[in-house]
């Protein structure tokens, strides 16, 4: 949807909506927002709309704190599920200095300067998300917990799917607000759950999975229940991940496809795959940012841990989806739904576009299964891991001046600076499992 100026200040009135929220996403993809009453809507439309840059972390220091909201106008929305009269929208808005330049701390910045480049070559970069979530009860203080009555399992359905209401509601909710809703369904672990939305261009669909993520945990809340993206909430049971489906097009047609090769893909294909394999060690601290992330990319419970790609099997990081033609896609398995997905896919299409711009062919698909593989057996296919904790992925990905230099020198450095702190923080605490391992042993 196009919209002018003129068009959100008339929406706004006829649709009685009392309170815009201007939102933005910080460096960790943690949502953000500044609400003004419609009397104000005219300033914010005119990027007049001010805040203090200084206190959120990554962003600015104290001495250069003035920030600048500039709202993309076709990001308008209604918040279904606020009150009738007086309603809520919101406007996603990019961030600016007082001098009128863009700030290159903002995330979606970031996106579109790597947008700008494959728009430069000629291509527009499609994805569609695969967001998983978990469904837990609240204690009486409405805080979440980890528990959950229900044992339902991959695609089961009520009355032993006992989020299938909430998650009906969710979805109900998100077409209402334009999203096309593609399938959802229960996930393999207990109270988790998937709903896919329709790929679109790679700006729309990060600010999707933003407004997504929004949506989703609100409808949880009105149901008691809480929803979470954290990658493992409990150990034994698989995690959640958000697969990233990427297709470049050119003049309105899939590159990726080629149907006189045997797995239906183009050498532009191969080279895009060649180049997430060359980079993706060093983009494990943007896909899976969190030291819970790694708990999660282990054996044994379908996330993916050796580079590796097949058009025939899922137990690879990269896998091609047995659609072909004008469906053609590239899935990377790894990243999680607590990445920042402005970050993701930047890093994504930039280290598919080097793969292109310097013709890097891929190894050959492994169509086995990896799991069972020995040591033996990967190490002669060449088959590296991903970093297997936080730190190490921090450490890789400041080793690689590509990756730095597509997410700037100013995010580069604050990300890794907090996720070291993340890393030391962790490593000091004293956990459960230290305590039963050791307290009455030793």
């Amino acid at each position: 949807m196009k919209y002018t100026k003129q068009d959100v200040i008339r929406l706004v009135q006829e649709e009685d909506v009392e309170f815009i929220r201007l939102q933005f996403t910080d460096i960790f993809g943690t949502m953000k927002n500044v609400a003004i009453t419609a009397s104000q809507l005219e300033k914010a439309l005119d990027n007049k709309c001010m805040f203090d840059g200084s206190s959120i972390e990554g962003f600015v220091r104290i001495e250069e704190s003035d920030m600048y909201l500039h709202p993309d106008l076709d990001t308008f929305t209604i918040f279904p599920w606020r009150p009738q009269q007086g309603k809520v929208a919101r406007l996603i808005c990019d961030i600016y200095r007082p001098d009128g330049t863009a700030f290159e701390g903002d995330p979606r910045y970031v996106l579109k300067q790597t947008l700008k480049e494959a728009a430069e070559m000629g291509y527009q970069f499609d994805v569609g998300p695969e967001c998983e979530f978990f469904l837990y009860h609240t204690d009486d203080n409405g805080q979440p917990t980890t528990i959950t009555h229900e044992k339902a399992g991959y695609f089961d359905l009520g009355p032993v799917d006992l989020g299938e209401n909430a998650r009906r509601d969710m979805v109900m909710t998100l077409e209402n607000m334009g999203f096309e809703i593609e399938a959802s369904h229960h996930e393999v672990a207990p109270a988790q759950h998937e709903i896919d939305f329709h790929y679109d261009d790679a700006l729309t669909t990060a600010d999707n999975i933003m407004t997504f993520k929004l949506a989703v945990k609100t409808i949880a809340k009105r149901h008691g229940l809480h929803a979470t993206f954290m990658p493992k909430p409990k150990a034994g049971i698989n995690g959640s991940g958000m697969h990233i489906n990427m297709s470049l097009s050119k003049d309105g047609k899939n590159i990726f496809a080629d149907p006189t090769d045997a797995n239906g893909l183009s050498i532009e294909a191969y080279y895009f795959i060649g180049g997430l394999m060359k980079h993706v060690r060093c983009m494990s601290a943007i896909t899976n940012p969190l030291v819970n992330s790694y708990k999660r990319l282990v054996p044994g419970y379908e996330a993916p841990v050796y580079i590796a790609w097949s058009a025939r099997n899922r137990s690879p990081l990269i896998r091609i989806p047995g659609i072909r033609g004008e469906g053609a896609r590239v899935e990377l398995r790894n990243p999680d739904p607590s990445s920042n997905p402005y970050l993701v896919l930047a890093v994504c299409l930039a280290a598919g576009l080097d793969g292109i711009k310097n013709k890097i062919m891929p190894p050959a698909g492994v169509d086995r299964n990896i799991f069972s593989m020995s040591e033996v057996e990967r190490n002669e296919l060449g088959i590296e891991m991903l970093p297997n904790n936080l730190l190490a992925a921090v450490e890789e990905m400041e080793k690689d001046p590509f990756i730095c230099g597509v997410l700037g020198e100013h995010v580069s450095k604050n990300y890794c600076r907090a996720k070291r702190e993340e890393w030391a923080q962790y490593s000091m605490n004293v956990t459960a499992w230290e305590l039963e391992q050791y307290l009455y042993r030793i």
